[in-house]
């Protein structure tokens, strides 16, 4: 292990896209396609970053456009790129046939001095990185560690159940860190919140988790199940159930989930090929309390299950009383992607694993097919339609 030395600068400037060259190696690989091996969009969902088989590529979302770009070769395969919001460090481990670095361990980058600056190794494969900026997560199959940033120190261990995904999701919000992590138990989500050094258990599913995710503050946390057909919402400060929603009749594998920055609005993709976005009917300004302290819990305007169903509950089947998506967006089945929101009003962002870049746009109010508003090959960025 060795330690890091930060120095944070904006991995490029605002005011002078132009100005930034894309650095490559001064050998680029003569197949110029790449396969992405990962995906992952940065802390605000301003940027993405695309691990392929020759290297990394770093993009801006709004306006679209490749930001840099690494290329190491015929053996620079990146199975894992995690960035910090617009900075120079990134986090990688190597993936791929042809593994630019060992599985086992977490590289930290500094762009600026293109050279890796701290590693972490483990005895098994690393399975997740979160970062933060004043914390590194690692996941590996059966545990997840919790490093300080500044000296690379080990902070916190947690035990999971088997998670060959590495399921792990933390919160962004300066001075409170919120993470959220599968339990020992199948369908059990961990939420520890540090700040208050409090952990909740929370029941979710009872199959197992297949996906989740957690606001920027932590205090929502939003989970789907193996089976794939219903979302629900929970508070990680009590593990309350708030809401929930339903995807599908039929089973699906969760892809991706993402809060948007208001938590008004849910995102979810699927292998069914179709992104939906859900109206949250969730009270923040109420999220700040436990309402295990409070001394009305059965008060109509707390955040509850009830708060969101029907008064037809009890006499239609579930099926019917469940909250159905406010807009679809329909992409080809089978395929990997990943939604986020995007910073223009009502808008999503998705990626997917053959390279394709969507920008949407739903209508709150009449809801139904997204338009839209622009597609990208990430790959290769010249083609646009």
């Amino acid at each position: 292990m060795s330690q890091t030395s930060q120095t944070l600068m904006p991995l490029d400037s605002e005011e002078s896209p132009s100005s930034t060259p894309i650095p490559t190696s001064p050998n680029p690989p003569l197949n110029s396609t790449s396969n992405v091996l990962h995906l992952s969009f940065n802390q605000d969902s301003g940027c993405f970053a695309a691990g392929t088989d020759h290297g990394f590529r770093i993009y801006n979302c709004d306006p679209f456009r490749e930001i840099f770009r690494r290329d190491f070769g015929p053996n620079g395969g990146i199975g894992l790129v995690h960035m910090l919001f617009r900075c120079n460090i990134l986090a990688f481990v190597g993936g791929g046939s042809d593994p630019r670095y060992p599985a086992n361990k977490v590289m930290i980058w500094d762009d600026h001095q293109s050279r890796c600056i701290g590693e972490l190794s483990f005895r098994s494969e690393v399975k997740g990185v979160r970062l933060r900026r004043d914390r590194i997560v690692v996941v590996l199959a059966h545990k997840i560690f919790v490093y300080n940033f500044a000296d690379l120190k080990v902070l916190h261990q947690i035990e999971t159940i088997a998670n060959p995904t590495g399921l792990c999701e933390v919160s962004h919000v300066s001075g409170t860190m919120v993470l959220a992590c599968p339990g020992l138990q199948k369908g059990q989500i961990r939420v520890e919140h540090y700040a208050s050094k409090r952990t909740k258990f929370i029941m979710a599913h009872d199959s197992r988790i297949a996906c989740f995710a957690i606001t920027q503050d932590g205090r929502l946390l939003a989970t789907a199940s193996s089976k794939g057909t219903l979302v629900r919402v929970f508070n990680t400060l009590d593990g309350s159930l708030l809401q929930e929603v339903r995807r599908g009749a039929d089973r699906a594998e969760i892809y991706s989930l993402a809060f948007s920055s208001s938590a008004q609005w849910l995102a979810v993709s699927s292998d069914k090929g179709t992104v939906h976005v859900f109206n949250l009917k969730v009270d923040s300004g109420l999220l700040g309390h436990d309402r295990s302290h409070t001394t009305s819990e059965s008060s109509p305007t707390s955040p509850s299950a009830a708060s969101s169903l029907s008064f037809i509950r009890g006499v239609l089947p579930r099926y019917f009383s469940s909250e159905w998506s406010v807009a679809q967006f329909r992409l080809q089945e089978g395929l990997q992607y990943h939604v986020a929101f995007g910073h223009q009003k009502n808008t999503i962002v998705i990626l997917g694993m053959d390279g394709s870049f969507y920008r949407c746009q739903f209508d709150t109010v009449t809801g139904g097919e997204m338009t839209q508003l622009e597609y990208y090959n990430f790959l290769k960025p010249e083609e646009t339609f």
